[in-house]
């Protein structure tokens, strides 16, 4: 079981999720949008910031394909990836469905649901 936890700063980004929501953490000063939520901007160090939806498409930057799980009940092969939403942000996310990954693939947000009705954005192709 996937244990995350949730806090004062990333509980609405949570929320948010349990509505097949994806949101990235906007700067109230400087606009830089980033994720995941922190106190304060990566970018000029303001805490001023605000929740906004983005449509969840994104190009692979990055990716590694997974053959030895950290668990017995982790199903192997898997992806792991670097997505850049078209927003910015970087994800660091699963692809699933892509037998065939590579760098500059387009991908459309997908989710994993946790067992608390909590989700996790993971990628698929657009191809």
């Amino acid at each position: 079981m996937i244990d995350i936890p949730e806090d004062e700063v990333t509980a609405p980004w949570w929320d948010a999720t349990r509505q097949r929501r994806l949101t990235v953490q906007r700067c109230a000063r400087c606009e830089l949008a980033q994720l995941p939520p922190r106190v304060l901007c990566t970018g000029c160090g303001s805490t001023a910031s605000r929740l906004e939806t983005v449509d969840g498409r994104g190009v692979v930057d990055s990716y590694t394909v997974i053959h030895r799980a950290p668990d017995p009940a982790t199903e192997v092969p898997y992806t792991v990836a670097r997505v850049r939403l078209i927003e910015g942000p970087i994800l660091l996310t699963a692809l699933v469905g892509i037998p065939e990954p590579r760098c500059d693939l387009p991908v459309t947000l997908a989710w994993r649901v946790l067992p608390d009705g909590r989700a996790l954005p993971v990628f698929t192709t657009e191809e």
